[in-house]
């Protein structure tokens, strides 16, 4: 069996320049724009506060390289971290809590995954009926209202450090290196990869293409449900709709990062990139005092110029 697999090594660094080109252009921008931009605390703030996004954007590369898609990342986060504060706030164990923020993230993954692998439901129309359950199930669980009265050992686990760096910057790393190992040293990333470029050589190998598409969608979703920790513990409370619209982020930064949507190209180190460039952006847009809803439309437009570039270049 042969699949098309992009390591480090074989990257070429035609593939780099588009993100890079617009991540340059955002941090000179404002850091001529907002001197505080620049400072050390700003630089680890946009650190931490990325990391999220990018616990939520790693297993979407993944997906995406299958030629999937998961509309309902956001939703899910939203709904574990919920449940990890109910659980918490009823049992004062945060291990429990964070148990049941997996639980959610690993019973949504399996779902979106045997109803698009078993019953061969498109990804888009899957995941679009998942999030709205998700969605209305945290409004159900919440009526609407925040969840709060958590111990001092969940904010901890966002606002504390280890060797002098965040805690949360640590976690992500960590998260990115179990993702890369599994991407590029194991059977399992060689098959994420054939999913997407060789399929056909999959079955002709006797490896289950429902099972390993499943595998997937099942790593998103606990994905999600460990984001919903970082979370929780950085608002220091749980609401229902904290994490919608997430999965906008996450899939903005893959496209930026240089991950194809079809043929199986995807580049891990590409999409830390973009969630750095969409983590600048919004740290950048909010010290301008940006409203939110403007910044949705800078994500997209930032989308465009990184692929423009590329197309100039010829790497798409």
């Amino acid at each position: 069996m042969s699949a098309h697999k992009l390591t480090p090594a074989s990257m070429s660094l035609a593939r780099v320049p588009g993100v890079a080109i617009v991540l340059a252009i955002l941090c000179a921008t404002f850091g001529v724009m907002s001197p505080g931009f620049v400072t050390p605390a700003n630089i680890s703030n946009i650190l931490s506060q990325s990391t999220i996004l990018l616990l939520l954007a790693l297993p979407m590369t993944l997906i995406i390289m299958t030629e999937g898609l998961d509309l309902s990342m956001g939703a899910v986060l939203t709904l574990a971290s919920i449940a990890l504060a109910i659980t918490v706030v009823a049992t004062g164990s945060a291990t429990l809590g964070f148990l049941a923020a997996l639980t959610v993230g690993f019973c949504f993954g399996l779902g979106n995954g045997v109803l698009i692998a078993a019953l061969d439901i498109p990804p888009f129309i899957t995941t679009l009926g998942t999030l709205g359950i998700a969605q209305g199930l945290s409004l159900l669980a919440t009526d609407g209202q925040s969840v709060v009265g958590l111990p001092r050992s969940i904010e901890v686990i966002y606002s504390g450090s280890a060797a002098g760096i965040p805690l949360p910057v640590v976690i992500a790393a960590l998260a990115y290196a179990l993702t890369y190992a599994l991407l590029y040293h194991t059977r399992f990333g060689t098959y994420v990869f054939a999913l997407g470029g060789n399929r056909e050589a999959l079955k002709l190998a006797g490896i289950s293409v429902r099972g390993m598409l499943i595998r997937v969608y099942v790593f998103g979703g606990l994905m999600a449900g460990f984001a919903a920790l970082l979370m929780t513990a950085r608002l220091n409370s749980a609401h229902p709709t904290a994490g919608i619209g997430m999965e906008f982020d996450a899939i903005a930064a893959i496209a930026v990062g240089g991950t194809s949507f079809e043929r199986g190209n995807g580049w891990l180190f590409g999409t830390l990139l973009g969630v750095i460039a969409v983590g600048v952006l919004r740290n950048g847009l909010n010290l301008l005092a940006v409203p939110s809803s403007a910044q949705v439309t800078c994500i997209g437009a930032i989308v465009i110029i990184a692929l423009f570039i590329d197309g100039l270049r010829g790497d798409r």
